[in-house]
């Protein structure tokens, strides 16, 4: 069993706090390889049709050519409360590239369906380690291109096109946006990087603080990153599109809203790449929630902190999406 860590670090919020042995039951803070199949069936989704109905969300599951053009599955989701031509969010989900599926999480972003008449496109990439690099992010830039190709069957405005995703599906939003960029693909409006997992070396501070406690510890993302990487992890020859704080040059990218919790691992790398999109001349929106867990709007969106979170996002994202 993995010790807390002894390293002075920032406590968590008080109500957030209180809520963590909940989340403990099905999140570990600590997730060995041995604990894969455990976390498959633990964060896999629950059922979504309620949930659907009740928000006049039509949901259509296509097939589409993912990596080398082998089939994936995806979900398009549309507000039945609006008409014509909309815009549209990629959307990449959270689970360390090892576990979730396309409606993990999803109930974050559903009021960008139904408040801002998004058409949501929801991947089910394919999961490492049976599916290591590139398999995970190629799979995402054949949906965005896939979705860029098919903006007139979807009724979908080409020039308000988001790319987003929360955790590990934030490193390949944002590996998307850098694909984009250097492969002269679709432009996109913007990147929303919730709690980005973007570094395979695994080095901030912030990773060393939180070892063996909160949700997504070091030993976790250690997991992640080498069921994705094997053994080029931590090497010269990972690509900044799997790891996207390995790239050298951040200009030309669309405006980024970053979040992240002042209580998690992915701390300094979050605030690191908004600081280095800033020095490139870009744009990005940083919030660094004081007391936050991983993924606490989540797991605790009833919270003040997550209930912020939402908040925060949800008026960016309007924003970007405004003519």
């Amino acid at each position: 069993m993995t010790t807390t860590s002894a390293v002075p670090r920032p406590g968590f919020d008080a109500e957030l706090k209180a809520g963590l042995a909940v989340v403990g039951g099905m999140f570990p803070p600590t997730i060995t390889p041995a604990l894969i199949d455990f976390m498959r069936t633990s964060y896999a989704s629950p059922p979504m049709a309620e949930v659907f109905a009740q928000r006049r969300i039509e949901v259509t599951e296509v097939v589409l050519p993912g990596h080398r053009g082998d089939p994936i599955t995806a979900a398009v989701l549309r507000s039945s409360e609006f008409t014509g031509v909309r815009p549209a969010v990629l959307y990449a989900h959270s689970g360390g590239l090892m576990f979730g599926d396309k409606f993990s999480g999803l109930d974050l972003v559903l009021d960008w369906v139904t408040d801002l008449g998004v058409t949501l496109l929801s991947v089910d990439y394919r999961l490492a380690p049976e599916f290591a690099d590139p398999y995970p992010r190629e799979d995402m830039y054949a949906a965005l291109e896939w979705l860029a190709g098919n903006t007139a069957a979807l009724d979908v405005r080409p020039d308000r096109v988001l790319v987003a995703g929360a955790s590990a599906g934030g490193g390949l939003a944002a590996g998307v946006a850098l694909a984009a960029r250097d492969r002269g693909g679709p432009r996109l409006r913007g990147q929303v990087l919730d709690y980005p997992m973007l570094d395979d070396r695994c080095i901030t501070a912030s990773t060393e603080q939180f070892d063996g406690i909160g949700v997504w510890d070091r030993v976790s993302n250690e997991t992640g990153w080498e069921a994705l990487l094997g053994a080029l992890r931590g090497s010269d020859e990972v690509s900044p599109y799997a790891a996207p704080s390995r790239a050298v040059d951040l200009t030309g990218l669309p405006p980024a809203f970053i979040d992240v919790g002042s209580a998690e691992i992915f701390r300094d790398e979050a605030i690191e790449y908004a600081d280095r999109i800033w020095r490139a001349g870009g744009d990005a929106e940083l919030h660094v929630w004081a007391g936050a867990f991983h993924a606490c709007d989540i797991f605790a969106p009833h919270t003040n902190v997550g209930r912020s979170m939402i908040r925060a996002r949800n008026t960016w994202v309007e924003k970007i999406l405004a003519d």
